[in-house]
């Protein structure tokens, strides 16, 4: 009698284990998929976290690079940086999708960083050498080179297979020779413009984050579950 009643538990508990062990695989497997998505919303995320930290760097130092410029520029220099210029980028993101915005942000600092090498040879011609200008100019251009840098790496991360579109407009213009009242002119307009858009840049990549980030770990949980 007892070892029929073994005989019937162990028989049950195989048809327990055969029932249960492929849920268990299955639910392995999700919770597997899951650490996989998330952990690469995670690289997301901090990838983006580190493009905005120093975004906002460089905001602080172009608002102080504008107060050095000023001071360069001699008693006239709130006239200087009160004339409208039409030959400076557009401090506006262009674009609908999260792609084309983020190419816009990076295609604006390529431009930049152009004309801060117009107004960093114009300044050379106007300025002592031990000027802190010149320093403040090439400090700003060297963290701009990185903050594209980081933008790039950050489209090539979330758009693998879309490359980074050329500027609409082709290469950046920059304005014909000036006289020393228009360099004065054209380089505070460029030092404002710039501050403004890395206010947008910081806005963006703060709503980027929300977007991009999330619908990326909603996609490849989809994608996990597919396989």
């Amino acid at each position: 009698m007892n070892g029929r009643v073994q005989r019937m538990s162990f028989q049950q508990f195989m048809e327990l284990t055969t029932t249960l062990l492929p849920l268990l695989l299955v639910m392995a497997v999700d919770s597997t998929r899951t650490v996989a998505a998330s952990s690469s919303n995670q690289q997301c995320g901090n990838s983006l976290q580190q493009t905005l930290k120093l975004t906002r760097f460089v905001q602080k130092e172009s608002v102080l690079l504008i107060k050095t410029y000023k001071a360069a520029q001699g008693e006239m220099s709130e006239l200087f940086c009160k004339v409208s210029v039409n030959d400076v980028p557009d401090p506006n993101i262009s674009g609908l999708e999260p792609s084309e915005r983020i190419a816009s942000i990076y295609t604006h600092l390529q431009a930049f960083m152009a004309h801060f090498k117009r107004v960093y040879e114009q300044q050379t011609d106007l300025q002592l050498p031990s000027s802190p200008l010149l320093g403040e100019l090439t400090a700003v251009s060297s963290r701009s080179r990185d903050l594209a840098a980081l933008m790039n790496g950050f489209y090539q991360s979330l758009f693998p297979n879309l490359p980074m579109p050329e500027p609409a407009g082709g290469p950046t213009m920059l304005p014909p020779p000036q006289n020393v009242f228009q360099q004065k002119v054209y380089g505070c307009a460029v030092l404002r413009t710039y501050k403004e858009f890395l206010s947008n840049v910081a806005r963006e990549l703060r709503t980027l984050k929300g977007k991009v980030c999330r619908r990326r770990m909603e996609t490849n949980t989809f994608l996990l579950r597919m396989t």
